[in-house]
């Protein structure tokens, strides 16, 4: 009875366990639906702001810097000159109609180029910049990087390339607080996007690896040539024909 009623009495705690532990799986299971519907939402809304924008302020707020200021204005790809997505894809990811957001190509490349020693070269794909700068902090863990993988397959599963380009061309950096080829367009040549010639598209694209760093405005000869080959790049790849819409 001894044995027969300690079992007796540890049964009723069973389930009460078990309902826990379940209740644990509910916050993953939770946190992957709200990530699904973060991004079935903004295939079709536009975005107020991103990640990487609400993260820069922050970094002037904490650094006292008083003068910052955020400019950002959307504009559909429609609206911009055709010149400027194609320039995007020429600078930074020239396979982008091609892959499902990793380009396996690239990567290997990068591993070998990096482990000759020398300047670190980066195998990001516009699909992961755009799941990074739109959805998470900035800085570099492993959390992070899964994370950006877990964006970068959703969005690439529920949103069409084109508007994948266009998520990028209105959240990239194209000089400090300047986000979007629109604000770039009217802080650098107060034109629309829509204007935008041929070489200014180009510069723009080229300032893209440290934008705080280099002007599109006032390109110094490392703009002025990664800007040309750009333009080359572009020409070689098909012109405005090789961004095919899905």
């Amino acid at each position: 009875m001894g044995a027969g009623g300690q079992d007796l009495k540890a049964a009723p705690g069973a389930p009460r366990k078990r309902w826990r532990w379940r209740r644990l799986l509910w916050v993953p299971a939770g946190l992957v639906a709200f990530s699904v519907l973060q991004v079935l939402v903004l295939r079709v809304v536009d975005p107020p702001l991103s990640m990487v924008m609400v993260w820069r302020h922050g970094e002037a707020l904490v650094d006292g810097d008083r003068g910052f200021r955020l400019h950002y204005e959307w504009r559909d790809l429609g609206q911009m000159a055709p010149s400027l997505p194609i320039s995007l894809v020429a600078a930074e990811d020239q396979r982008f109609p091609l892959h499902r957001g990793f380009d396996l190509q690239a990567i290997e490349k990068a591993r070998d180029h990096n482990a000759r020693g020398g300047r670190v070269r980066g195998a990001s794909t516009i699909s992961q910049q755009v799941a990074k700068n739109l959805f998470l902090w900035q800085g570099r863990s492993w959390l992070r990087k899964g994370l950006e993988a877990w964006y970068t397959v959703l969005i690439e599963t529920l949103w069409p390339k084109r508007r994948i380009l266009e998520m990028y061309a209105n959240i990239a950096e194209f000089g400090d607080g300047i986000y979007g080829a629109q604000a770039a367009s009217r802080r650098f040549w107060n034109k629309d996007a829509s204007q935008l010639a041929a070489g200014e598209s180009a510069r723009l694209a080229a300032v893209l690896p440290s934008p705080r760093r280099y002007s599109a405005a006032r390109p110094g000869p490392y703009v002025q040539r990664r800007a040309a080959w750009i333009q080359r790049q572009a020409g070689q790849l098909g012109g405005q024909a090789y961004l095919r819409d899905d």
